[in-house]
């Protein structure tokens, strides 16, 4: 492999170009540290990212000075998150008591969002964007990490960095060139992600739906709903030998205004097998490298809070990092104290999800039609709950807000 020429050598390389890798490289370029961040893809379109930006993300949006230009791009907005359990509709949130300025989750296709922050943030002088660049490993040096490796368009090349951050998500090829020791929590589902198109009377926020032993969620994408359908780990081999009719009016059985509507899912190739998974690194870092977001924690889709977690990482990130990167006085310890104030929160939302799934895998096992359990109503009719489940949901257990320089 040929050596970089001097102009690729930047203070840190950031491989991903998803929510966590964009913003950390936003704030830290915006805070004067060169930036470069590697993205595999050319572009950001992929169907299988999450699409809500909760209210502490549009909080941190307010905080740069760009919330306003960002809700002019189409989106959806959700005071409040319900479930349909056995056909009874309750209201599981209420985000209008939350001390932020949107009271509410924006429901956006998340390559809008990237798409947006990536083109703030290549306003600044010192950021850059790779697209197309695949990271393939890392440059170590006596088990120090000075940058990365990877595939370009033109051929191969190597990016020399103070620090290099792992954004790539939950098979990261930071993570695994480090050979950073990973714990996982074991999940029991999965979800079946595919399209089904939306009618104007179609109600306006669909979300949840619980029923005759299925889990199915509705994420309004305006002219359709992009649908995931919980199943229990290792069973689509099972759900496709039992035949698309038959998944057809499972889903029109369990969400009775999509009838007449399934039959567009003509082929097992419109239905994609999301793998789903939690687990966390024991070390998010080594000499030279930081992983965080799904690198360092992969997160259930549960809550769809992965993405804020992730961003909330970045913003620590910088917060923890950017001096002693100015400064060019970068430590392990330094590096170490990311995951120290980050870990705690992370742990908590993780253990929260692997009980929500005990919870849905014994639901996925009965296929009766459901009777929503008496704790369920009588917990929804506290004064005061769904304002609380709102404030861990829209807020998270740590929210960040970002550090002036």
């Amino acid at each position: 492999m040929a050596t970089a020429p001097n102009s690729l050598a930047t203070t840190c390389c950031i491989i991903g170009g998803g929510p966590a890798g964009i913003m950390l490289g936003f704030l830290l370029a915006r805070a004067g540290v060169k930036v470069t961040v590697l993205e595999k893809h050319t572009d950001f379109f992929r169907d299988f990212r999450g699409d809500t930006i909760h209210p502490s993300t549009l909080e941190l949006l307010y905080e740069l000075g760009i919330l306003e230009k960002f809700l002019t791009i189409p989106h959806s907005q959700v005071t409040g998150l319900a479930a349909t359990i056995g056909g009874q509709r309750f209201v599981m949130s209420d985000f209008s008591h939350l001390p932020t300025h949107c009271k509410f989750i924006a429901l956006m296709p998340q390559w809008d969002f990237l798409n947006f922050l990536a083109s703030e943030a290549s306003r600044l002088p010192n950021f850059t964007i790779r697209m197309g660049w695949e990271a393939t490993g890392l440059i170590q040096d006596g088990g120090v990490t000075t940058g990365v490796r990877a595939n370009t368009p033109d051929g191969p090349v190597e990016v020399p960095a103070t620090l290099t951050v792992g954004c790539d998500g939950r098979h990261a090829i930071s993570r695994e060139a480090a050979h950073l020791p990973l714990f996982d929590y074991g999940v029991p589902i999965d979800i079946l992600w595919l399209r089904i198109a939306r009618q104007p009377s179609d109600p306006e926020n669909a979300l949840g739906y619980i029923n005759y032993g299925r889990f199915i969620i509705l994420i309004n994408r305006k002219d359709y709903f992009q649908v995931g359908y919980v199943i229990q780990k290792d069973t689509f081999p099972e759900v496709q030998q039992s035949g698309l009719p038959a998944f057809q009016q499972t889903i029109e059985q369990v969400v009775p205004f999509l009838a007449g509507r399934t039959a567009e899912i003509d082929t097992w190739d419109k239905v994609k097998l999301l793998t789903i998974q939690v687990n966390h690194l024991q070390e998010w870092s080594s000499t030279g490298l930081l992983c965080i977001g799904d690198a360092a924690h992969a997160m259930s889709p549960v809550g769809g809070i992965g993405i804020n977690i992730a961003l909330q990482d970045a913003v620590a990130t910088a917060n923890i990092l950017m001096e002693a990167l100015l400064s060019n006085a970068l430590t392990p310890h330094q590096l170490a104290q990311v995951q120290h104030y980050r870990e705690g929160a992370v742990h908590k939302t993780q253990r929260a999800q692997v009980f929500a799934h005990r919870v849905l895998k014994r639901a996925l096992g009965n296929t009766a039609p459901v009777t929503p359990p008496l704790a369920l109503r009588i917990l929804t009719r506290i004064p005061g709950f769904q304002n609380l489940v709102g404030r861990l949901i829209g807020m998270g257990l740590q929210p960040e807000h970002i550090k002036k320089h």
